[in-house]
């Protein structure tokens, strides 16, 4: 969708959200919501599981009324649930996640209200964000956590034929995963999902697809320093970005 006009916002000073409460969360993603409101955005993705899992809710039904009912906040959660049942044949599937999103039990949650006949279990994967931040994805090292969380989760149910990655980060651990996985069992990274689900709500939104900016352009910004944050954004994106540093 390269015609829109995009704005990203990475509160990387604060990050990672995995570890923290489900109040700080709220209110570090509320910070940023309002944020990208004022800059003008009629619709924001939380692109992070657990601002998804702890914020999202809540920003909806309480926040979103107060502020601009009209505006929407989505989350990353629910396009990767719909795909759930298609995928799997066993009717085990298995969360990879942070902690936060692991003890939000929200993908549990999501999964049990559209397909109840589904047995979920899930894995809080703390180390996984930190090796990718650090550009230590592709290390030695990287093995023995990946290795540590996949065994572990299959070992709790042995039936699990579908894993979903539930955090952003993870894809770039994706050929660590698949190394450590036996066949059979399909891995849904959610990137492509989201944004085919965006395009599809937007198709069934014309009204809110007419009130967004199509001028091809995309602004970064970070709580973080700036250099440091273009440095970690090469590793997602693979070319240089201009970056502008705000304070929340």
């Amino acid at each position: 969708m390269p015609e829109y006009d995009y704005i990203y916002l990475g509160d990387n000073a604060r990050a990672p959200y995995g570890t923290r409460s489900f109040e700080v969360v709220y209110q570090f993603t509320r910070q940023a919501v309002s944020f990208l409101f004022e800059e003008g955005c009629q619709l924001i993705i939380l692109a992070c599981n657990t601002a998804s899992a702890k914020a999202l809710r809540t920003i909806q039904q309480t926040d979103l009324p107060r502020w601009d009912a009209t505006r929407r906040v989505l989350g990353v959660i629910r396009p990767t649930v719909e795909l759930v049942d298609r995928v799997s044949r066993s009717k085990h599937v298995g969360i990879l996640g942070t902690s936060g999103t692991i003890a939000s039990n929200s993908y549990t949650i999501e999964i049990a209200k559209m397909f109840p006949h589904i047995q979920v279990t899930g894995e809080a994967c703390p180390m996984w964000v930190p090796l990718v931040e650090n550009n230590e994805f592709n290390s030695p090292g990287a093995d023995y956590f990946v290795e540590k969380h996949i065994n572990h989760i299959l070992s709790l149910d042995p039936l699990i034929d579908t894993l979903v990655l539930g955090c952003t980060h993870y894809p770039l651990l994706i050929d660590k995963i698949r190394k450590f996985l036996p066949a059979g069992v399909t891995l849904l990274s959610q990137g492509k999902y989201v944004a085919d689900s965006l395009q599809d709500y937007l198709r069934r939104h014309p009204e809110m697809d007419r009130k967004l900016t199509k001028g091809g352009t995309c602004r970064f910004m970070t709580t973080e320093s700036a250099e440091k944050f273009s440095e970690a954004a090469s590793i997602f994106l693979n070319h240089p970005i201009q970056v502008s540093h705000i304070v929340l």
